[in-house]
């Protein structure tokens, strides 16, 4: 049983000689721990200082693509290295390294898939009540769009079992942390969660620019991902308020024809032209947005058969590296398994 820890990267120099040394190399259940960096385009001395710390592999990125690449690159790397399970942590000291054994414990179990660290979010003191209020509400909104139970979404010290992994594919550039979550609902997968205290932080967040754009763009990333894994559910409550709108100016408008304002009947309609425009394009607009959502939920499960045919090619490469690394019937002498994408390059410990 494999263990990769993965740590994105970028100008963490400073940070790595903290962090680095507190990942256990020795835990009950795991044969081999590995640490691997993933350098996303430093121009500092990230690479050499994680080579004089003894981490065990390095991929990086020629120019920085942002911690969403940087976390899909380091799930390929880890896959193709043969880790059975991955714990991704953050460079800047802020996750309890030693708590690994208890984040990983319930996929060893067999009772989850991924199992994220809870940074009981409440009780962290250099939290404003503003950051402490939005975690919370984001929170809440992914368990409410993905259908698990993980209190602290944002939280970035999370495990993979090799199956999460190989199941997960992160689209969005800005963060993985909602996305994989909401994929991880909608695919199935057990997630789970443990609590755990984080260090006081070294420095500024550099995901988190502003508050507003924090929000902007985790905004945009739920209902991104919403819409591509539900989308007719999505777009039927959209429908739904034009409809609701529609009908309901309908009704008003059929009881203003045959009744005027005492209720006496009469025969005749006598106007009310702007509520008329109104009701239909309330009831056209409504029509329209749901067929939409049809025509996007076919796109769906093309996406869905995609996405398995993703997994399998996926497992098909991996099954076949082993072999040849392992010197199987299938192995190719004096080759190399595949290269990374040209973007990448891999780098080893001399």
């Amino acid at each position: 049983m494999k263990l990769i820890v993965q740590i994105p990267c970028h100008n963490e120099e400073a940070a790595l000689p903290i962090t680095i040394p507190t990942i256990p190399r020795h835990i009950p259940g795991i044969d081999q721990v590995e640490i691997l960096i993933i350098d996303d385009g430093s121009r500092d001395r990230t690479i050499a200082v994680a080579r004089a710390l003894g981490v065990d592999h390095v991929v990086r990125h020629t120019s920085n693509q942002g911690l969403a690449a940087a976390f899909q690159t380091g799930l390929d790397a880890c896959l193709r290295l043969g880790a059975d399970v991955i714990v991704n942590t953050d460079a800047d000291n802020q996750y309890p390294q030693d708590r690994i054994p208890d984040l990983i414990a319930p996929i060893l179990r067999g009772e989850a898939d991924m199992v994220i660290g809870d940074r009981q979010v409440g009780a962290i003191e250099h939290f404003s009540f503003l950051k402490k209020l939005l975690q919370d509400m984001g929170s809440r909104v992914v368990r409410a769009v993905s259908g698990t139970n993980v209190p602290d979404a944002p939280s970035g010290f999370r495990a993979f079992s090799r199956e999460a992994a190989l199941r997960l594919n992160v689209i969005t550039r800005y963060t993985y942390t909602l996305e994989t979550i909401i994929q991880a609902g909608k695919k199935n997968l057990a997630v789970g969660h443990v609590p755990v205290q984080t260090h006081p932080v070294m420095r500024k967040s550099r995901l988190v620019r502003s508050v507003p754009d924090y929000v902007k763009k985790s905004g945009a990333t739920i209902v991104r991902i919403w819409i591509l894994y539900e989308p007719l559910k999505v777009f039927s409550y959209i429908a739904g308020v034009f409809l609701a709108i529609g009908l309901w100016g309908a009704f008003w408008l059929l009881v203003h024809w045959f009744f005027d304002e005492h209720g006496n009947w009469r025969a005749t309609f006598t106007g009310h032209l702007p509520t008329t425009f109104v009701t239909v394009l309330a009831l056209v607009f409504g029509i329209q947005i749901f067929l939409i959502g049809l025509v996007a939920d076919i796109l769906a499960a093309n996406r869905r058969l995609t996405e398995d045919t993703l997994y399998r090619v996926k497992r098909m490469d991996l099954d076949l590296s082993a072999l040849r690394h392992s010197g199987g019937a299938l192995a190719t002498p004096n080759r190399d398994p595949a290269p990374p994408a040209t973007s990448l390059s891999t780098e080893e410990p001399p």
